[in-house]
């Protein structure tokens, strides 16, 4: 039976030995190439989902914040539980799987290779391949963030063609409302121009009778003065 002191030596060499594989985890997580979910889990493409969670399960447990005092642990867990979500996710697994494909087909052209050539089977190779995987992977998240990118400025476009039309509506209404507001304004100015217009006739036609009547006396005939025949 151990001695106590030896115990407690035992005890704190396995706790010590327990941080340094938490500690190599984490630092291996960071350091995996975070657009391939299975190089963050340190599986092999084409696992099964099976896999997948033992994997997870296992390595959470390691590096979970809560069980280490690792300042990196939060940021390392983060990325473990990103990389489990992909490859549970299957439009996302399968679009990565795609990926992983035509890396492996483009580094099989460049360097002339068939399917059954050996050199596809060798560690070399495989080595290879994930580093173009790399290359692949980056490739197609630049390109998706391109088109989210151009979508984002298509649906900007869009929103202020939307904003202007609803402006424009608004600005309508407006108008409308106050139109329709002003409505007994201008009939009312308008009856008082056509009873004014009525009344000043009125005057005119007077005026205009006396001077008829002034002239039709003029012309009323007086006594004609007789005129005197000549005698011879």
């Amino acid at each position: 039976m151990a001695e106590p002191e030896e115990k407690d030596a035992l005890d704190a060499l396995e706790i010590e030995a327990k941080e340094f594989n938490k500690d190599a985890e984490i630092d291996r997580i960071l350091h995996a190439f975070r657009l391939d979910a299975y190089a963050v889990l340190d599986l092999q493409p084409g696992c099964p989902p099976s896999d997948i969670k033992a994997r997870y399960r296992q390595r959470s447990l390691l590096i979970h914040p809560d069980k280490t005092s690792n300042p990196s642990a939060p940021d390392a867990f983060d990325r473990l539980k990103k990389a489990q979500t992909t490859l549970m996710d299957e439009a996302l697994r399968t679009t990565l799987d795609e990926a992983i494909a035509d890396a492996r087909t483009v580094l099989m052209r460049e360097r002339k290779l068939g399917r059954d050539s050996e050199e596809v089977k060798g560690a070399e190779f495989k080595k290879a391949w994930r580093e173009k995987t790399k290359l692949v992977l980056v490739d197609n998240e630049a390109r998706r963030r391109r088109q989210m990118k151009a979508q984002m400025q298509e649906e900007g476009r869009t929103k202020r063609a939307e904003d202007e039309e609803l402006e424009k509506r608004k600005r309508k209404r407006d108008w409308d409302g106050k139109w329709e507001a002003s409505r007994e304004d201008r009939v009312g100015s308008w009856r008082d121009f056509v009873g004014g217009k009525g009344k000043g006739g009125t005057e005119n036609g007077a005026e205009e009778g006396k001077s008829r009547e002034a002239k039709v006396v003029e012309k009323v005939p007086g006594k004609k003065k007789k005129k005197l025949k000549m005698l011879g």
